[in-house]
């Protein structure tokens, strides 16, 4: 419904969001690889396949998985997995949200901290997508899940701040955070109920949402308050 494009919050704490825009870096080059001629089934062995990541904890043994072609222990799919895409609208769309929003979490956190909470908040994202689809044989990839932390984290430090955002796609407004980013939100919620969730993995959005309101409150710093406390908005 909202697209991003800038929010009316400038940087207190660091010069420039060095770890953010990295990350994105990382993503595109990672994705040029793709769009090189990276085979379809060497893209898939970097991603999470839930039935063999239960297997690998020793819980079921999963179906033959031959579309697989390069040899990556499954625990570290838990990483590599939130660096690939399906395509450039699936790398755009998470891209736009890291860069509007990732500065100000890494602002409020620090380089390093920041780092680690993007990486915590996809592999949490990536456990929550495997536990509620154990037995799914399909390869989850994508930086969904470590995003939507960063979503929730800048909801629960800014939802007082403006946001520019292309509404149904074409019509410029200047909403709040909170309503922006709420309904994100609250979308999320709503299509893990419907009978057909379609090929979204919704699970892992939502494991990255509780992972970024609950680690945001323990990774920030001190001097960092939450929900705009003592902000005033023109």
């Amino acid at each position: 419904m909202f697209v991003p494009l800038h929010d009316d919050n400038a940087l207190k704490a660091i010069r420039f969001q060095y770890v953010t825009i990295g990350l994105i870096v990382a993503n595109a080059v990672v994705f040029a690889f793709e769009m090189l001629g990276l085979p379809e089934a060497a893209i898939a062995s970097f991603a999470i396949v839930p039935a063999e990541l239960v297997s690998t904890a020793g819980m079921i043994v999963p179906a033959d998985m031959p579309f697989q072609s390069v040899a990556v222990p499954e625990r570290l799919t838990l990483l590599s997995y939130m660096f690939f895409h399906g395509d450039i609208f699936h790398l755009a769309g998470n891209m736009l949200f890291l860069w509007v929003f990732g500065d100000n979490v890494e602002d409020a956190m620090g380089h390093l901290r920041f780092l680690a909470f993007y990486l915590l908040c996809g592999i949490i994202a990536g456990l929550a997508h495997t536990f509620m689809l154990p037995g799914s044989p399909n390869p989850l990839i994508g930086a969904s899940g470590a995003v939507a932390g960063v979503i929730a984290a800048y909801l629960m430090l800014h939802p007082r701040v403006r946001v520019w955002v292309l509404a149904f796609q074409f019509i410029p407004l200047r909403l709040s955070a909170a309503l922006v980013l709420g309904v994100w939100v609250v979308t999320q919620f709503v299509m893990v109920l419907l009978p057909e969730i379609g090929p979204v993995a919704w699970w892992a959005h939502i494991g990255g949402l509780v992972a970024g309101a609950v680690l945001i409150v323990v990774m920030k710093r001190r001097d960092v308050p939450l929900f705009d406390k003592g902000l005033s908005i023109g």
